[in-house]
């Protein structure tokens, strides 16, 4: 969405100048950031720095619903007499996340493949992400179920943020990686510098993505996909968790005021069994071995071929693993698919 600045300059902060410059982007835009809710860290907005949940952690949720809500309403309809009025909620809010984790950041510009690559554009994501800047911040580490050095990714990878931080002993290395992150950086009141950020010493890829032609062979093999779906509760968290799924459903509910409806888009799977459900009641796939493969194969092969991609649709964020409550884990059908 935005270009890269050129600029080798970055500064570094302490935590006190990166509250303060928190807090005043907050007067300015809506901030977003980490937040504790009731034990769940999620994305949430902010009025201070003093409301974020600092401490590295991965998000239960990604970065995704900023852009691509979960309910999502699209316009309004209201009938009076022989006259319709339609109006149209095209989000214009201006908004400011912190804190967004490389995996996170990734599956944005993922994202963008489908909804600003192609034709035809969708306006409300793409008023979203021009009204939005993403302030990241490296992971320290690998967390336990994350593989993003898997698929391409790295816990310190800013390449797809507009401002990238970097954890150092007095405080945070800064980078304006686009020009707009740029203009987000306080003129003159940060020490500069020519310290540049070490990318961190992660270990081998713990998981090797199998080629196409290894997918096309293991794809009429339903023993094994039932084999794996066989404990599946087609309950959908893995793709609601998701930073890059993007199936939704479109439909028109009634207001209470009489005559007046609106037309809502919401987030749907493919994991669910009445998924593309069609008139007469026929499912396209209505056996969970062919929903948990399809799945899959949107990950690592369909979204790449279909959008001329030369990287997967997963991020490796981990969250599908940690979220899916019988275990079902992606990383074991990759080890599998991968030795066979």
């Amino acid at each position: 969405m935005t270009s890269q600045w050129t600029t080798s300059t970055n500064w570094l902060i302490s935590q006190e100048e990166l509250n303060n410059w928190l807090d005043s982007l907050a007067q300015r835009r809506t901030l977003i950031a980490p937040r504790d809710v009731s034990g769940v860290l999620l994305y949430k907005k902010v009025k201070d720095s003093s409301e974020i949940t600092w401490g590295n952690k991965r998000t239960v949720m990604s970065a995704k619903e900023w852009f691509f809500p979960p309910t999502d309403r699209l316009f309004t309809i209201r009938k009076k007499g022989q006259e319709v009025e339609m109006e149209e909620n095209l989000p214009d809010e201006q908004q400011i996340i912190f804190g967004v984790h490389p995996c996170d950041a990734r599956g944005v510009r993922l994202l963008d493949a489908l909804f600003l690559d192609n034709n035809p554009v969708d306006p409300y994501y793409q008023k979203r992400r021009e009204n939005t800047a993403m302030i990241g911040l490296a992971c320290k580490e690998l967390q336990p179920s994350c593989f993003c050095t898997s698929t391409g990714g790295a816990p310190d990878d800013g390449r797809d943020m507009d401002v990238m931080l970097y954890e150092t002993e007095d405080g945070y290395l800064v980078e304006a990686v686009t020009e707009r992150g740029r203009f987000l950086i306080p003129g003159g009141e940060w020490r500069q510098t020519d310290q540049v950020h070490v990318p961190i010493q992660t270990p081998e890829p713990a998981y090797h993505i199998p080629e196409k032609a290894v997918w096309l062979q293991h794809f009429n093999n339903p023993e094994y996909w039932d084999r794996m779906a066989e404990r599946c509760h087609s309950c959908r968290v893995c793709s609601y968790v998701c930073p890059t799924c993007r199936c939704f459903v479109v439909r028109d509910e009634a207001l209470p005021e009489p005559g007046a409806y609106e037309r809502i888009r919401c987030w749907d799977s493919c994991s669910g069994k009445n998924y593309r459900l069609v008139a007469g009641g026929h499912r396209p796939r209505s056996v969970k071995g062919e929903r948990v493969r399809n799945r899959i194969y949107c990950k690592f092969l369909y979204y790449s071929d279909q959008y001329g991609l030369d990287e997967v649709a997963c991020t490796g964020c981990g969250r599908c693993v940690d979220a899916c409550p019988v275990g079902l884990d992606i990383t074991e059908i990759l080890t599998e698919v991968g030795r066979a």
